[in-house]
């Protein structure tokens, strides 16, 4: 997947979830995601716990500069061994 998606602005006082949909891989029949994992391009957000649902990764999210975009990127593996990435973008409110 190519497109960078943006997600709502948050808070650096919040602690949310966001949910990330991969259904639009082509994934075989009866393939699933099976791994994920998150990195940011700047350090001051906090990558927190992950889940996978469905064809849907979820993360936890907390802090972040006030003021600073972050570019949060998800590696996922399938269990054919597949690997995508996909960026999205999160912006910290200023306060």
């Amino acid at each position: 997947m190519s497109s960078r998606l943006v997600w709502p602005a948050k808070d650096p006082d919040e602690v949310l979830d966001y949910l990330l949909d991969w259904s639009a891989v082509p994934l075989e029949n009866g393939e699933t995601i099976s791994e994920s994992t998150w990195e940011s391009d700047v350090s001051g957000i906090t990558i927190g716990s992950s889940s996978i649902v469905d064809s849907s990764t979820i993360v936890w999210l907390s802090g972040g500069v006030a003021g600073t975009s972050y570019k949060l990127t998800n590696h996922i593996v399938t269990s054919e061994a597949r690997e995508y990435d996909q960026s999205v973008t999160i912006r910290v409110k200023d306060l």
